[in-house]
C-alpha cells in the first residue's frame, strides 16, 4: 500500500534474484479499511515510493486509481470463508474479504508467475496461500522474513504514526515472542502457557492494550493447544492509537 521501507524493498531484492522481471503495485485498498480505520491518514508517499523503486530497478509500477479497481456499483467480492475471520480477520470484520478482493485483481491484472509477501503479515499469507490453492492461480507465493529496525521492532507503514515513546512501548510485541521462544526452546509445548507467559510481558506495559497473542497452525489459522508440529505465535496490540502486529514461527 505504498509508505515503503525496507521490509517492502526486501521482497523486492528476492524478486529480482528470483525473476527477469519485477512489477511492484502500490494502491491503497479503501476496501480492507474498517469505517472507523485508518483509510484517511494512511501514509501516502508515491513520488518517494517511485524513487525508492528505481533505485531497486523495478521493471514495472502499478498505480491505479480506485475507481480503475473498482467499478461503480460494484457487487463481487472473493472471501476465504473461515480464515478470513481468525487473528486479524476477527479483529477486523471484512478486511480480508478486502483484501482477497484487491488480490485477485491484481493477479488478473499482472499474471505473476511468483508473488512475493512478507512474513509480517501471517494470517494475510494464510489466506492468501488458501485463495491461490482454490482458485486455481498459476502463481506461486513467496513468503520473505519479517525486517526488523535495529532495536527490534517490525518494520510496518504504520510505525510513522508512533511518537518516541509509544515507538518503545511497541517493542513489548517482540518482548512478548521472545519469551514464548525461550520457553518453546526450553521444551515447553503447552499452548495455554506459552500464550500466558506472552501475556505477564504485554501486561508490563501499560499503554499498550492487547488485541491478541495466539498460537495456531500457519497454514489454518486453527488454534494449537500442544505444539507437535510448525506453529505461528501471532501477536496484535495497540500501542496508543496505533495497532501493531508481529509473529514468530515455532519449528516442529
Amino acid at each position: 500500500m505504498g509508505a515503503l521501507h525496507e521490509g517492502h524493498l526486501s521482497l523486492v531484492r528476492a524478486a529480482k534474484a528470483q525473476c527477469s522481471a519485477v512489477a511492484v503495485s502500490i494502491f491503497v485498498n479503501p476496501t480492507q479499511f474498517g469505517p472507523a480505520e485508518d483509510l484517511a491518514k494512511y501514509p501516502r508517499r508515491f513520488e518517494r515510493d517511485c524513487a525508492l523503486l528505481e533505485k531497486e530497478n523495478v521493471d514495472i509500477v502499478f498505480a491505479p486509481s480506485v475507481e480503475e479497481m473498482y467499478a461503480q456499483g460494484e457487487r463481487t467480492w472473493v472471501t476465504v470463508e473461515g480464515l478470513s475471520d481468525r487473528l486479524d480477520g476477527r479483529s477486523r470484520p471484512g478486511h480480508f474479504r478486502g483484501v482477497t478482493t484487491v488480490v485477485t485483481k491484481l493477479f488478473h491484472v499482472i499474471e505473476p508467475d511468483v508473488a512475493f509477501f512478507g512474513q509480517k503479515d501471517a494470517a494475510q499469507v494464510a489466506v492468501i496461500r488458501r485463495l491461490v490453492r482454490d482458485l486455481n492461480f498459476p502463481v506461486e507465493i513467496a513468503v520473505c522474513p519479517i525486517v526488523r529496525e535495529a532495536d527490534g521492532l517490525a518494520m510496518s507503514s504504520r510505525n510513522a504514526y508512533l511518537n518516541p515513546e509509544d515507538r518503545q512501548r511497541g517493542l513489548v510485541l517482540q518482548r512478548s515472542l521472545r519469551v514464548v521462544e525461550e520457553q518453546f526452546r526450553a521444551g515447553e509445548r503447552n499452548a495455554a502457557k506459552l500464550i500466558s507467559a506472552a501475556r505477564e510481558v504485554i501486561v508490563q506495559e501499560k499503554h499498550v492494550r492487547l488485541d491478541y497473542f495466539e498460537i495456531v497452525d500457519p497454514n489454518t489459522l486453527d488454534a494449537v493447544e500442544r505444539l507437535s508440529q510448525s506453529a505461528l505465535a501471532a501477536v496484535a496490540a495497540y500501542v496508543g492509537s496505533t495497532r501493531l502486529i508481529d509473529n514468530t514461527l515455532l519449528p516442529p
